[in-house]
């Protein structure tokens, strides 16, 4: 069987058992869901210091801006996913007005499966990994006079 094959029919008797499962025992299906916790990562190093600040209004632009830029591109990347399934499957053409083709790519990625072999082979333990650097988020919240003038009050 084709890999592709294999995922369809994983797919098929994932649904298969996903309906017999409601029949049987439908409350098996829902669980309580609560929203996942929010991990905070620590600030970088190179962060502004709190009398670089700018003014507040600049910085609520800024968070306007991002958080509508990374909505057009997640739309942008579902559009090109959804069309690069129609073309990846099309063998190199030219198709009306598009010329469809593959050019090897220029970039390299480390072989995790080989580094892991050699580490093994020569009781070198674990591979080292290192973590990601952390994803930057922005989510509008509501701006609260009442706890603003408390902070004031507090400060004073």
């Amino acid at each position: 069987m084709t890999p592709r094959t294999v995922r369809t029919v994983r797919g098929l008797l994932g649904t298969v058992a996903d309906a017999v499962r409601s029949v049987v025992a439908p409350a098996a299906l829902v669980t309580d869901q609560e929203p996942a916790e929010v991990v905070e990562a620590p600030d970088p190093a190179d962060v502004l210091d709190a009398d670089e600040i700018p003014a507040v209004e600049t910085i609520e632009a800024a968070a306007r801006e991002y958080e509508r830029a990374a909505d057009q591109a997640r739309r942008a990347d579902r559009g090109k996913r959804a069309a690069k399934k129609v073309l990846d499957k099309l063998p190199a053409g030219i198709y009306g007005g598009w010329k469809v083709f593959r050019t090897p790519s220029s970039r390299q990625t480390p072989d995790l499966a080989e580094i892991t072999r050699i580490f093994k082979a020569n009781n070198l333990g674990p591979v080292p990994m290192k973590p990601c650097a952390p994803s930057l988020k922005v989510e509008q919240v509501e701006f609260v006079q009442a706890a603003d003038e408390t902070l004031t009050e507090v400060a004073a």
